[in-house]
C-alpha cells in the first residue's frame, strides 16, 4: 500500500492514524516536530503528509513551504485546532492538498487521506515539479497522430513551444511528453498555472523572493524559474499573466537568469519555456492585453491539441486506461453499450471530464461490467469563464482604451470629452443587446436597461439603432 507521514505533537492523534491507516495496509510513520519530519524524508518517502499547524519549533505553515520545496508532488493535509479564515486561505495558497480542522471525525480524515492518494498523480495545484512520468497522451486517431508527430519534431529542438486547445485536452500532458523526449529530460519539469492567482502571488511563484519581502517571508524562496534551471518550465493559462510580469518574464528568458523579488543578485535560470492557452493570443495582442514581443518569443512552434469530440475513436483506449487506474486489482470491464454512449457525448471538459466520468462510474458500479447507467449525467455545454474573470478582462481592456484616448482629448471641446467618447463607443452595443434580448420591444428594453422609455428612444435615435 502507501507510506503516510503524520507530524503531530499529540501522541493520541498519531496513534489513531497509525491504527486506522495501518488497518488499511498503509505504512505510517509519526513524529512530533517538523524538523524531525523533514530529516525523515531522506529515508522515508511519504505519499501523503498529515501535518499539524501548532508544533514545537517550526510551525506547520513554515514546514508546509519546506515540504513543498523538497517533495512537491506529495499532498500535504494541514491539521489545526486553531483555525481561522486567514490560516485556511494561506494553507491552500501555499499548496496544501486540504485543510483539516480539529477536532475531526477519524473516518472523514481517513477518507481525506484516500482522496489525497487518488489525486497524487494528477494534482492541479498551482506549482508542481516532478520527474517525467507516463501519462494519458494516448490515441490512434489521425489528429492525435499529427500531435505525436509535432512532439517528435520539436522535442529535441531547444526552442519555446506554444500549446493551444480547450480546457482538459491535455496541454500539460503534451508539455511533459516534450520534456521527457528532450535533451533536458534529466532536469526538472516545473509547472505553474497562473489562473486564479493575483499578481503578487504569480511574481513570487515565478521569480521567487528574498527573505522579508512581505510579512511572514522569513526565508529565501526560489521561484520555479530557478528550480527549473537546466530543465523545462510549463506555464499554463499564459494569457492571464499580467502585462508587468510579461516584461519581466521575457527579460528573464532572454538573459537566462532571474533576480528574485526584492533582491539584487541574479541566479541562473536556463529553462526551456513551454506555454499553454485556450484563448487567441493574437487577439489579445491586438487589444493590447498581451505583449507582442513575448508572443513572438513563445510562438516559435505551436501545437494545437484537438478536443475529445473530434477524436472519438480514441475514447475506448482512454476509458480503459482510466478504468484500470481507478479499479486497481478489481476485475471490471466496460460494456460495448457504454462505449457507444461515450462516443455520443460532446465532452466539453475533454479528457479531464472523461477521466472524471469513468472514475465516478467505477465507484458506483457494484458488478464486474461498467454499463451506461453508472455514468454521470452528460455535461450539456462547456464551462465558461467566470463572470468575474470576464469583468476583469473588460476593465483591463477599457483602461487600455482610456489611456490611449485621453491623450487626444481637447478639454475645451465637450463633444470630444473622454466620457462622451466612452458613451459613443460602448453605449450602442449595450442598447443593441437589450433590444435583441426582448425581440425589439422598446418598452421591455427600457425596463431591462432601467431607463425611461423616452430616454431610450432618444438614445436609439442618436445612434441610429432600432430603426
Amino acid at each position: 500500500m502507501s507510506q503516510i507521514l503524520v507530524v503531530d505533537d499529540e501522541p493520541s492523534i498519531c496513534w489513531s492514524f497509525e491504527q486506522a491507516l495501518g488497518d488499511l495496509g498503509h505504512t505510517v510513520a509519526s513524529t512530533a516536530t517538523a524538523e524531525t519530519a523533514l530529516s525523515l524524508l531522506d529515508e522515508f518517502s511519504p505519499e501523503v503528509i498529515l501535518l499539524d499547524y501548532r508544533l514545537p519549533g517550526m510551525n506547520g505553515l513554515a514546514a508546509l513551504k519546506k515540504f513543498r520545496a523538497v517533495a512537491e508532488t506529495t499532498p500535504v493535509i494541514l491539521m489545526t485546532a486553531y483555525g481561522s479564515l486567514d490560516l485556511a486561505v494561506d494553507t491552500i495558497g501555499f499548496g496544501a492538498f486540504d485543510y483539516l480542522p480539529k477536532p475531526f471525525d477519524l473516518d472523514h480524515a481517513v477518507e481525506l487521506v484516500a482522496s489525497a492518494l487518488r489525486s497524487r498523480t494528477s494534482l492541479e495545484s498551482s506549482i508542481e515539479i516532478t520527474a517525467p512520468a507516463k501519462d494519458e497522451l494516448l490515441g490512434s486517431s489521425r489528429v492525435m497522430q499529427e500531435v505525436f508527430r509535432q512532439i517528435a519534431i520539436v522535442a529535441q529542438q531547444d526552442v519555446p513551444v506554444l500549446i493551444t486547445g480547450e480546457r482538459g485536452v491535455g496541454k500539460e500532458t503534451t508539455a511533459r511528453a516534450i520534456h521527457r523526449h528532450s535533451a533536458r529530460a534529466a532536469g526538472h519539469f516545473a509547472s505553474l498555472s497562473v489562473a486564479g492567482l493575483n499578481e503578487s502571488a504569480i511574481e513570487y511563484e515565478l521569480f521567487g523572493h528574498v527573505r522579508r519581502t512581505f510579512t511572514g517571508s522569513e526565508d529565501f524562496q526560489p521561484g520555479v524559474l530557478s528550480r527549473a534551471h537546466n530543465g523545462t518550465l510549463f506555464i499554463d493559462e499564459i494569457d492571464q499573466l499580467p502585462l508587468s510580469l510579461q516584461v519581466k518574464l521575457l527579460q528573464t528568458i532572454e538573459d537566462r537568469q532571474v533576480i528574485p523579488t526584492g533582491g539584487r543578485k541574479a541566479m541562473p535560470a536556463d529553462v526551456r519555456l513551454i506555454a499553454a492557452t485556450q484563448h487567441s493570443l493574437e487577439s489579445l495582442v491586438g487589444h493590447g492585453l498581451f505583449r507582442e514581443d513575448l508572443f513572438y518569443r513563445l510562438n516559435v512552434f505551436r501545437i494545437e491539441i484537438p478536443p475529445l469530440r473530434e477524436r472519438t475513436e480514441d475514447l475506448p483506449v482512454l476509458a480503459e486506461r482510466f478504468l484500470a487506474r481507478v479499479a486497481g486489482e478489481r476485475a471490471i470491464s466496460i460494456s460495448p453499450e457504454t462505449i457507444t454512449v461515450l462516443r455520443q457525448r460532446q465532452w466539453p471538459g475533454n479528457v479531464r471530464e472523461l477521466r472524471s466520468a469513468i472514475q465516478h462510474a467505477a465507484l458506483v458500479c457494484r458488478g464486474n461490467v461498467l454499463t451506461p447507467e453508472f455514468l454521470p449525467p452528460e455535461t450539456v455545454s462547456a464551462p465558461s469563464r467566470s463572470s468575474a474573470e470576464d469583468v476583469s478582462r473588460i476593465l483591463e481592456l477599457l483602461r487600455t482604451w482610456a489611456d490611449e484616448v485621453v491623450q487626444t482629448v481637447d478639454p475645451r471641446n465637450t463633444a470630444t470629452c473622454l466620457f462622451e467618447q466612452f458613451l459613443n463607443t460602448f453605449e450602442p452595443p449595450i442598447l443593441a443587446a437589450a433590444l435583441d434580448a426582448v425581440n425589439g420591444n422598446r418598452k421591455a428594453a427600457a425596463d431591462l436597461l432601467g431607463l425611461h422609455r423616452e430616454t431610450l428612444r432618444k438614445r436609439l435615435r442618436k445612434y441610429e439603432l432600432g430603426e
